[in-house]
């Protein structure tokens, strides 16, 4: 990773608009006294993203405004590519280099409602973070937050700015959750149309209609609630 990498890595983009009044006012929010280092900045940042930032698939806003990080700061919601896009945007707020990571994963134990709408197990573009700390790249995942992981059964994703936190391997029970299946590689800013025209391609139902980058109505909370009836 060159000088110029982590530039790059810093520097505000379309999406990840890490200048938005909105995301300076998110990072003044979560940090409000001096003197952190860069570890605690991030894994302060990482919590509140994950937990401040409400997890939703239904209803959410795929528009090119939608998916920026300020959108998300002023709306408090949004799925992966959502809260991670705030995520990495934070941090180069705050100083601190910055990426996505675009992978496919298969998710085992999503509800059948969501799995009819996304036809299966594997979702296409689930978005997460590498921050780089203390001279490396440590993977984040700051997207199901507490509530969500508590209706899911899940344990919510820890990180301490050491370690990868990337996904879900196992459930409380010590069923498998989550496993990446492919991975599209890194970027310094969202590949909006790579994005949206992959998951259109592998998840058609999902949308609001053919040519709305809004997702159907729906809600994850009563999702939960039919899948433990089931």
């Amino acid at each position: 990773m060159t000088t110029t990498d982590l530039e790059s890595a810093l520097a505000p983009t379309e999406f990840l608009d890490s200048d938005a009044p909105e995301v300076r006012d998110f990072v003044r929010r979560t940090l409000p006294e001096d003197g952190l280092d860069s570890r605690d900045t991030a894994v302060r940042l990482y919590y509140a993203v994950r937990d401040v930032i409400n997890y939703e698939v239904y209803g959410v806003d795929l528009s090119r405004t939608g998916v920026s990080a300020a959108h998300v700061a002023r709306t408090g919601k949004g799925m992966c590519v959502h809260k991670s896009v705030l995520y990495a945007a934070a941090l180069r707020a705050a100083g601190i280099p910055a990426r996505l990571v675009l992978t496919d994963v298969r998710n085992h134990l999503s509800s059948p409602a969501l799995r009819k709408l996304v036809g299966g197990d594997v979702f296409t573009y689930h978005t997460f973070t590498t921050v780089h700390l203390d001279g490396t790249w440590v993977r984040a995942t700051p997207v199901f937050n507490r509530l969500l992981c508590r209706l899911y059964g899940m344990r919510p994703l820890e990180f301490d700015g050491t370690a990868d936190s990337v996904h879900h391997p196992y459930d409380d029970d010590g069923t498998r959750y989550l496993e990446v299946v492919r991975e599209h590689g890194e970027f310094d800013d969202l590949p909006y149309e790579r994005l949206i025209d992959g998951m259109r391609g592998a998840h058609p139902g999902i949308f609001d209609g053919p040519e709305s980058t809004r997702l159907v109505t729906g809600s994850l909370h009563a999702d939960a609630a039919t899948r433990r009836k089931g």
